[in-house]
């Protein structure tokens, strides 16, 4: 995650997302939660991907690199996230 910067702001956003996908818990089940979240930020990083290109030859041009991008990204965060749960795995709470 070293091209995030780590700062309150980012985490008070991440955050929001989080307590938005808890509210939907009483509707759904988390696999169901899970698998709408994971859409939702696809659909959100193709629009921005899609604006940050000039032209559509600039996006069909980039796009493998951006989709390798994000899927290092995503697997970088959640590595760090399961490694987070781990660590606290046995504690009371955790």
């Amino acid at each position: 995650m070293s091209d995030v910067l780590r700062d309150k702001p980012f985490y008070d956003m991440a955050d929001a997302y989080i307590a938005l996908a808890n509210t939907q818990l009483n509707e759904a089940k988390p696999s169901r939660v899970s698998a709408a979240a994971l859409f939702a930020a696809s659909r959100f990083n193709a629009f921005v991907i899609a604006a940050a290109a000039g032209s559509k030859e600039q996006m069909v041009a980039e796009k493998e690199a951006a989709v390798a991008y994000f899927l290092d990204q995503y697997e970088k965060m959640l590595r760090e996230n399961i490694d987070e749960h781990l660590a606290r795995f046995d504690q009371p709470g955790g």
